[in-house]
Protein backbone atom coordinates (compact mmCIF):
# COMPACT_ATOMS: atom_id res chain seq x y z
CA UNK A 1 0.00 0.00 0.00
CA UNK A 2 1.41 3.16 -0.99
CA UNK A 3 -0.18 7.02 0.55
CA UNK A 4 1.08 10.23 -0.83
CA UNK A 5 -0.40 11.92 1.57
CA UNK A 6 1.20 12.80 4.78
CA UNK A 7 -0.92 14.31 8.28
CA UNK A 8 1.49 15.82 10.38
CA UNK A 9 1.46 14.63 13.55
CA UNK A 10 -0.07 18.03 15.25
CA UNK A 11 -3.13 17.29 12.48
CA UNK A 12 -3.48 13.93 13.83
CA UNK A 13 -4.10 15.32 17.81
CA UNK A 14 -7.00 17.50 16.77
CA UNK A 15 -10.51 15.98 16.00
CA UNK A 16 -11.87 13.63 13.24
CA UNK A 17 -13.34 16.55 11.04
CA UNK A 18 -10.15 18.93 11.43
CA UNK A 19 -8.04 15.57 10.27
CA UNK A 20 -10.37 15.06 7.22
CA UNK A 21 -11.02 19.19 6.13
CA UNK A 22 -6.61 19.30 6.30
CA UNK A 23 -6.72 15.81 4.15
CA UNK A 24 -9.07 17.84 1.36
CA UNK A 25 -7.00 20.79 1.16
CA UNK A 26 -3.88 18.55 0.32
CA UNK A 27 -5.65 16.24 -2.46
CA UNK A 28 -5.49 17.43 -6.03
CA UNK A 29 -9.11 16.02 -6.46
CA UNK A 30 -10.05 19.36 -8.70
CA UNK A 31 -8.75 22.40 -9.70
CA UNK A 32 -10.65 25.59 -10.87
CA UNK A 33 -10.10 26.21 -14.67
CA UNK A 34 -9.66 29.99 -15.95
CA UNK A 35 -13.24 31.02 -16.87
CA UNK A 36 -14.64 34.09 -18.90
CA UNK A 37 -15.99 37.03 -16.22
CA UNK A 38 -14.64 37.18 -12.44
CA UNK A 39 -12.72 34.97 -10.77
CA UNK A 40 -14.23 32.69 -7.80
CA UNK A 41 -13.22 34.60 -4.89
CA UNK A 42 -13.30 31.37 -3.27
CA UNK A 43 -11.85 27.88 -4.70
CA UNK A 44 -14.11 25.40 -5.35
CA UNK A 45 -12.08 23.20 -2.73
CA UNK A 46 -13.01 25.36 0.06
CA UNK A 47 -16.28 25.34 -0.87
CA UNK A 48 -16.34 21.57 -0.95
CA UNK A 49 -14.64 21.43 2.69
CA UNK A 50 -17.65 23.66 3.63
CA UNK A 51 -20.41 21.91 2.26
CA UNK A 52 -18.23 18.63 4.15
CA UNK A 53 -18.99 20.74 7.39
CA UNK A 54 -22.84 21.44 6.31
CA UNK A 55 -23.17 17.15 6.22
CA UNK A 56 -20.57 16.64 9.19
CA UNK A 57 -22.34 18.82 11.50
CA UNK A 58 -26.14 17.93 10.53
CA UNK A 59 -26.89 21.36 9.59
CA UNK A 60 -30.33 21.85 8.03
CA UNK A 61 -29.22 25.28 5.92
CA UNK A 62 -26.68 27.82 4.11
CA UNK A 63 -28.06 30.16 7.04
CA UNK A 64 -27.38 28.20 9.72
CA UNK A 65 -23.86 27.25 8.07
CA UNK A 66 -22.97 31.26 7.92
CA UNK A 67 -24.22 31.80 11.27
CA UNK A 68 -22.18 28.75 12.54
CA UNK A 69 -19.27 29.66 10.97
CA UNK A 70 -19.05 33.21 12.24
CA UNK A 71 -19.11 32.05 15.61
CA UNK A 72 -15.71 33.19 17.26
CA UNK A 73 -15.11 29.63 19.03
CA UNK A 74 -11.41 27.76 19.51
CA UNK A 75 -13.14 25.06 16.98
CA UNK A 76 -14.72 27.76 13.78
CA UNK A 77 -11.00 29.38 14.29
CA UNK A 78 -9.05 25.85 13.60
CA UNK A 79 -11.61 25.42 11.18
CA UNK A 80 -11.20 29.08 9.41
CA UNK A 81 -7.71 28.27 8.78
CA UNK A 82 -7.30 24.79 7.81
CA UNK A 83 -9.75 25.90 5.04
CA UNK A 84 -8.08 29.21 4.76
CA UNK A 85 -11.43 31.09 5.03
CA UNK A 86 -10.18 34.36 5.68
CA UNK A 87 -13.27 36.27 4.73
CA UNK A 88 -16.91 34.48 5.42
CA UNK A 89 -18.99 33.87 2.02
CA UNK A 90 -22.05 35.40 1.92
CA UNK A 91 -25.23 33.02 2.09
CA UNK A 92 -26.18 33.48 -1.24
CA UNK A 93 -22.52 32.46 -2.23
CA UNK A 94 -23.03 29.47 -0.37
CA UNK A 95 -26.57 28.80 -2.44
CA UNK A 96 -24.81 29.22 -5.57
CA UNK A 97 -21.62 27.07 -5.29
CA UNK A 98 -23.22 24.20 -3.68
CA UNK A 99 -24.86 23.37 -6.49
CA UNK A 100 -22.43 23.48 -9.00
CA UNK A 101 -19.73 21.83 -6.98
CA UNK A 102 -18.66 18.60 -9.52
CA UNK A 103 -19.49 15.99 -6.77
CA UNK A 104 -19.61 13.23 -9.25
CA UNK A 105 -16.18 14.21 -11.18
CA UNK A 106 -14.29 14.58 -7.40
CA UNK A 107 -16.11 11.14 -6.47
CA UNK A 108 -14.77 9.21 -9.43
CA UNK A 109 -10.98 11.02 -9.01
CA UNK A 110 -11.22 9.81 -5.17
CA UNK A 111 -12.41 6.18 -5.96
CA UNK A 112 -9.41 6.11 -8.46
CA UNK A 113 -6.98 7.37 -5.99
CA UNK A 114 -8.15 4.66 -4.17
CA UNK A 115 -7.70 2.26 -7.00
CA UNK A 116 -4.08 4.07 -8.29
CA UNK A 117 -2.26 3.81 -4.42
CA UNK A 118 -3.76 0.08 -4.33
CA UNK A 119 -5.25 0.50 -1.06
CA UNK A 120 -7.83 -1.15 -2.77
CA UNK A 121 -7.80 -4.58 -4.63
CA UNK A 122 -8.21 -3.40 -8.34
CA UNK A 123 -9.33 -6.26 -10.16
CA UNK A 124 -13.41 -6.15 -9.52
CA UNK A 125 -15.87 -3.02 -9.10
CA UNK A 126 -19.47 -4.01 -7.58
CA UNK A 127 -22.07 -2.01 -9.57
CA UNK A 128 -25.92 -1.82 -8.20
CA UNK A 129 -28.17 1.11 -7.01
CA UNK A 130 -30.40 1.83 -4.13
CA UNK A 131 -33.75 3.92 -4.06
CA UNK A 132 -34.20 6.43 -0.83
CA UNK A 133 -37.80 7.56 -0.50
CA UNK A 134 -38.53 11.45 -1.23
CA UNK A 135 -38.95 13.37 2.01
CA UNK A 136 -42.94 14.63 2.71
CA UNK A 137 -46.16 12.77 1.39
CA UNK A 138 -46.39 10.71 -1.96
CA UNK A 139 -47.49 11.81 -5.43
CA UNK A 140 -49.94 9.01 -6.60
CA UNK A 141 -49.81 8.58 -10.37
CA UNK A 142 -52.61 9.54 -11.23
CA UNK A 143 -52.80 12.89 -9.99
CA UNK A 144 -48.84 13.35 -11.42
CA UNK A 145 -50.36 12.07 -15.27
CA UNK A 146 -53.01 15.39 -14.56
CA UNK A 147 -50.32 17.53 -13.11
CA UNK A 148 -52.29 17.83 -10.02
CA UNK A 149 -50.37 18.34 -6.09
CA UNK A 150 -53.47 17.16 -4.08
CA UNK A 151 -51.94 18.36 -0.86
CA UNK A 152 -48.85 20.58 0.34
CA UNK A 153 -45.50 18.90 1.19
CA UNK A 154 -44.89 17.14 -1.73
CA UNK A 155 -41.27 16.83 -3.64
CA UNK A 156 -42.54 17.55 -7.21
CA UNK A 157 -39.27 16.74 -8.50
CA UNK A 158 -39.39 12.76 -6.87
CA UNK A 159 -40.98 9.72 -9.07
CA UNK A 160 -42.19 6.50 -8.72
CA UNK A 161 -39.38 3.05 -8.67
CA UNK A 162 -39.92 -0.61 -8.19
CA UNK A 163 -37.54 -2.77 -5.89
CA UNK A 164 -37.94 -6.06 -5.69
CA UNK A 165 -37.50 -6.22 -1.89
CA UNK A 166 -39.14 -2.95 -1.30
CA UNK A 167 -41.99 -2.86 -4.05
CA UNK A 168 -42.67 0.49 -5.23
CA UNK A 169 -41.02 3.58 -3.90
CA UNK A 170 -41.53 7.04 -4.61
CA UNK A 171 -37.96 9.23 -4.21
CA UNK A 172 -34.59 9.05 -5.74
CA UNK A 173 -32.09 6.60 -7.03
CA UNK A 174 -28.33 6.59 -5.67
CA UNK A 175 -26.40 4.61 -8.59
CA UNK A 176 -22.53 3.86 -7.00
CA UNK A 177 -19.57 1.30 -7.90
CA UNK A 178 -17.76 -0.57 -5.28
CA UNK A 179 -14.42 -1.95 -4.49
CA UNK A 180 -14.47 -5.71 -3.62
CA UNK A 181 -11.87 -7.75 -1.16
CA UNK A 182 -11.02 -6.66 2.51
CA UNK A 183 -11.55 -2.98 2.19
CA UNK A 184 -15.10 -1.70 0.43
CA UNK A 185 -15.14 1.91 -0.56
CA UNK A 186 -17.46 3.78 -3.38
CA UNK A 187 -15.46 4.18 -6.60
CA UNK A 188 -18.07 6.13 -8.75
CA UNK A 189 -21.43 7.76 -7.74
CA UNK A 190 -24.11 9.30 -9.99
CA UNK A 191 -27.75 10.17 -8.71
CA UNK A 192 -31.44 10.30 -10.29
CA UNK A 193 -35.07 10.02 -9.62
CA UNK A 194 -36.26 6.95 -9.26
CA UNK A 195 -37.76 6.18 -12.27
CA UNK A 196 -34.61 6.19 -14.06
CA UNK A 197 -33.18 2.33 -15.31
CA UNK A 198 -30.04 1.13 -14.07
CA UNK A 199 -28.25 0.31 -16.79
CA UNK A 200 -28.53 4.01 -18.19
CA UNK A 201 -26.16 4.61 -15.67
CA UNK A 202 -23.61 2.47 -16.57
CA UNK A 203 -21.69 4.73 -18.38
CA UNK A 204 -21.51 6.94 -15.94
CA UNK A 205 -20.54 4.74 -13.10
CA UNK A 206 -17.50 3.29 -15.47
CA UNK A 207 -15.95 5.89 -17.29
CA UNK A 208 -13.42 6.91 -14.60
CA UNK A 209 -12.52 3.38 -13.90
CA UNK A 210 -11.92 2.20 -16.79
CA UNK A 211 -7.99 1.64 -17.28
CA UNK A 212 -7.95 0.40 -13.95
CA UNK A 213 -10.08 -2.32 -13.54
CA UNK A 214 -10.38 -6.12 -15.06
CA UNK A 215 -14.11 -6.89 -13.96
CA UNK A 216 -17.39 -5.28 -12.81
CA UNK A 217 -20.36 -7.08 -11.27
CA UNK A 218 -23.61 -6.26 -11.55
CA UNK A 219 -27.62 -7.63 -11.42
CA UNK A 220 -29.48 -8.56 -14.39
CA UNK A 221 -30.51 -4.95 -14.26
CA UNK A 222 -27.06 -4.44 -16.33
CA UNK A 223 -27.54 -7.28 -18.97
CA UNK A 224 -27.64 -5.12 -22.10
CA UNK A 225 -25.54 -5.78 -24.95
CA UNK A 226 -24.49 -2.10 -25.98
CA UNK A 227 -23.30 -2.79 -22.51
CA UNK A 228 -21.02 -5.70 -23.02
CA UNK A 229 -19.46 -3.84 -26.12
CA UNK A 230 -19.23 -0.78 -24.38
CA UNK A 231 -17.11 -2.69 -21.05
CA UNK A 232 -15.19 -4.70 -23.84
CA UNK A 233 -14.15 -1.61 -25.71
CA UNK A 234 -12.94 -0.37 -22.22
CA UNK A 235 -10.80 -3.40 -21.56
CA UNK A 236 -13.41 -4.39 -19.03
CA UNK A 237 -15.18 -8.07 -18.25
CA UNK A 238 -19.11 -7.35 -17.54
CA UNK A 239 -20.05 -9.85 -15.69
CA UNK A 240 -23.87 -10.68 -14.93
CA UNK A 241 -26.34 -13.34 -14.43
CA UNK A 242 -27.37 -14.78 -18.19
CA UNK A 243 -30.11 -17.72 -18.78
CA UNK A 244 -29.50 -19.70 -21.64
CA UNK A 245 -32.01 -20.49 -23.93
CA UNK A 246 -31.95 -22.84 -27.05
CA UNK A 247 -31.96 -19.41 -29.23
CA UNK A 248 -29.81 -17.86 -27.99
CA UNK A 249 -26.85 -16.84 -30.27
CA UNK A 250 -23.01 -17.54 -29.76
CA UNK A 251 -21.69 -14.46 -28.56
CA UNK A 252 -24.12 -14.43 -25.66
CA UNK A 253 -23.41 -18.53 -24.95
CA UNK A 254 -19.95 -17.29 -24.75
CA UNK A 255 -20.96 -14.63 -21.53
CA UNK A 256 -22.89 -17.65 -20.00
CA UNK A 257 -20.88 -19.80 -19.98
CA UNK A 258 -17.73 -17.15 -18.56
CA UNK A 259 -20.51 -16.23 -15.83
CA UNK A 260 -21.44 -20.29 -15.00
CA UNK A 261 -17.56 -21.45 -14.93
CA UNK A 262 -15.97 -21.65 -11.14
CA UNK A 263 -14.23 -18.53 -11.86
CA UNK A 264 -17.29 -16.03 -12.94
CA UNK A 265 -18.97 -17.25 -9.86
CA UNK A 266 -16.00 -17.03 -7.61
CA UNK A 267 -15.75 -13.37 -9.20
CA UNK A 268 -19.39 -12.72 -8.94
CA UNK A 269 -19.79 -13.90 -5.19
CA UNK A 270 -18.44 -10.49 -4.37
CA UNK A 271 -21.12 -8.58 -5.50
CA UNK A 272 -23.80 -9.57 -2.38
CA UNK A 273 -20.78 -8.58 0.33
CA UNK A 274 -19.92 -5.77 -1.21
CA UNK A 275 -21.93 -3.29 -2.77
CA UNK A 276 -25.01 -4.27 -0.81
CA UNK A 277 -23.91 -3.81 2.42
CA UNK A 278 -22.43 -0.46 1.71
CA UNK A 279 -25.86 1.14 0.77
CA UNK A 280 -26.61 0.31 4.34
CA UNK A 281 -23.87 1.88 5.84
CA UNK A 282 -23.64 5.08 3.95
CA UNK A 283 -27.68 5.34 5.14
CA UNK A 284 -27.39 4.39 8.71
CA UNK A 285 -24.32 6.66 8.71
CA UNK A 286 -25.94 9.66 7.09
CA UNK A 287 -29.99 9.14 7.78
CA UNK A 288 -30.91 9.09 4.41
CA UNK A 289 -32.59 6.38 4.13
CA UNK A 290 -35.21 9.43 3.64
CA UNK A 291 -34.20 12.30 2.34
CA UNK A 292 -33.88 15.20 4.14
CA UNK A 293 -34.42 17.35 1.86
CA UNK A 294 -36.76 17.90 -1.09
CA UNK A 295 -36.05 19.18 -5.01
CA UNK A 296 -33.95 17.54 -7.22
CA UNK A 297 -30.77 19.73 -7.35
CA UNK A 298 -30.56 19.84 -2.87
CA UNK A 299 -31.37 15.96 -2.88
CA UNK A 300 -28.54 15.11 -5.39
CA UNK A 301 -26.17 17.57 -3.94
CA UNK A 302 -26.53 15.99 -0.18
CA UNK A 303 -26.33 12.40 -1.16
CA UNK A 304 -23.22 12.94 -3.70
CA UNK A 305 -21.66 14.34 -0.97
CA UNK A 306 -21.90 11.95 1.69
CA UNK A 307 -20.55 9.38 -0.65
CA UNK A 308 -17.16 11.80 -0.82
CA UNK A 309 -17.40 11.88 2.82
CA UNK A 310 -17.32 8.38 3.45
CA UNK A 311 -14.80 8.07 0.85
CA UNK A 312 -12.81 10.55 2.56
CA UNK A 313 -12.89 9.42 5.66
CA UNK A 314 -12.09 6.06 4.86
CA UNK A 315 -8.75 7.17 3.21
CA UNK A 316 -7.74 9.70 6.12
CA UNK A 317 -7.88 6.02 8.18
CA UNK A 318 -5.71 4.84 6.33
CA UNK A 319 -3.59 6.76 5.96
CA UNK A 320 -3.78 7.42 9.83
CA UNK A 321 -3.12 3.48 9.80
CA UNK A 322 -6.10 2.96 11.29
CA UNK A 323 -6.56 -1.45 11.55
CA UNK A 324 -9.40 -0.66 10.66
CA UNK A 325 -10.55 2.27 8.20
CA UNK A 326 -14.63 1.86 7.82
CA UNK A 327 -15.39 2.54 11.64
CA UNK A 328 -16.23 5.86 10.82
CA UNK A 329 -19.93 6.03 12.67
CA UNK A 330 -19.07 7.44 15.79
CA UNK A 331 -16.15 9.55 14.71
CA UNK A 332 -18.63 11.81 13.02
CA UNK A 333 -19.29 13.12 16.58
CA UNK A 334 -15.47 13.97 16.94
Amino acid sequence: MTNHVKIPSKIRCESFLIGVLYMLGTLSLYEDVIRRGRPYVYPTVMMLQLLIIKTWMRIPSNNMLHYFLSLDTSQNRKIRSICNLYNLPDRRTFDRRFKIIPLKEIIGTMGSVFLSEKIVENTTASLDSSLIKAKGPVWHKSDMKQNRIPIAGIDIHARWGFSKTRGWVFGYKLHMSCSTGKLIVPLSADFTTANIADCQMYRSLVDSLAGMLQNIIADPAYDDGKLYQYSKENNLRLICPIKKYDSTPPDRLKLVEFYESVEGQEIYSDRKISIEPLFEILKSTFGIRVMPAKGFENTRSFVLVCVLAYQLMVYYNCVTGMENPRIIKRMLCN
